[in-house]
């Protein structure tokens, strides 16, 4: 069973990537299994003396720079960034970091902000010399870390760079729906939203310095290959020759190369995304869990519910009970 299979089977929106493309897209298929999904979480302006703390567990934060020229710092190491006018910043939300005029000055709280209720734009501060459009990426039904592992603490896409161009005529689409007033306007910033952030997952392939994950495999055009191979056809027994010989390598290069890009070696990738495949399916379907465990390359229900709660730390029957008494 292939993986366009288990993605088409989803009642998710629209927006995710479910589609028979989708089965052969490393990056469509781990959004669609991450459940991650962006909107927008509105436009704030800001003068004067200001610092407000970007910390929001469970989802990356995204902010793109209309005007002025804020200061993203993080806590911990003290790291500064000075942000212009067209850059885009997407910061892991567990993590301490804080935008501000001035690190001097301490942080407030991302939340409650007044709100103008002529233009719905927060307001920090005091005067408007700074404006920018915020947004959040929803991860908490990223169990297993697909995504966040994949993604640096930071991507910040200068408005030097030439991919810039592209993520401000999305970013003057948000203002324009969020100003605008007309019908659909929600449903069409989140939908411009989720664009923002997978073009910035583009950028990041080519130009960010990626922790190794398999978004950093898909930027080596040797790994590239053998990852398409497995997110395809997921469950077939896959041997390491098999998937060396994609890759145009020896086993022994391929094995190394593999393990140093992705983080760990090609039948472990195999079977985190197996059960990514099969925990998403537990919480969107109602396939038995004997069929489940065939289309993710197990012979045995028994073998399956072994390796998944070795993984995921509870049987797939459990799994699915807690999920469907959390929906209530």
């Amino acid at each position: 069973m292939s993986a366009e299979n288990l993605l088409d089977r989803s009642e998710e929106s629209a927006a995710e990537p479910d589609s028979p493309a989708a089965a052969d897209d490393p990056l469509c298929g781990a959004l669609a299994l991450a459940d991650a999904h962006a909107a927008l979480s509105g436009a704030f302006v800001a003068g004067g003396d200001w610092a407000i703390r970007l910390r929001s567990p469970e989802r990356l934060k995204v902010n793109c720079v209309v005007r002025g020229n804020p200061v993203i710092v993080r806590e911990d190491s003290g790291e500064q960034v000075v942000l212009t006018p067209g850059d885009v910043i997407v910061s892991d939300g567990g993590l301490p970091y804080i935008m501000c005029s001035d690190p001097s000055v301490p942080p407030q709280p991302s939340s409650p902000l007044p709100i103008d209720p002529t233009t719905g734009f927060r307001r920090i501060g005091s005067g408007e010399e700074v404006m920018c459009v915020a947004g959040h990426v929803d991860l908490s039904r990223d169990r297993g870390g697909l995504l966040r592992g994949a993604l640096p603490d930071l991507i910040h896409v200068r408005s030097t760079s030439p991919e810039a161009a592209t993520l401000r005529r999305l970013i003057e689409q948000l203002l324009d729906e969020m100003t605008g007033h007309r019908p659909g306007a929600a449903a069409a910033m989140d939908h411009i939203a989720q664009l923002v952030f997978l073009h910035v997952l583009r950028i990041s392939l080519v130009t960010e310095n990626l922790p190794a994950g398999w978004l950093r495999g898909l930027a080596d055009d040797r790994i590239a290959p053998a990852l398409r191979l497995m997110h395809a056809d997921p469950a077939r027994p896959w041997r390491l020759e098999d998937l060396a010989q994609a890759a145009a390598l020896s086993r022994t290069a391929f094995a190394v190369r593999f393990r140093e890009t992705v983080g760990v070696p090609p039948l472990a990738y195999l079977l985190t995304w197996r059960m990514s495949l099969a925990a998403r399916e537990l919480r969107h379907g109602d396939v038995p869990v004997a069929l489940l465990a065939r289309e993710v390359g197990y012979g045995s229900e028994s073998a399956f519910s072994n390796a998944f709660k070795r993984a995921m730390g509870t049987s797939p029957r459990n799994y699915r009970h807690a999920l469907t008494n959390s929906r209530g």
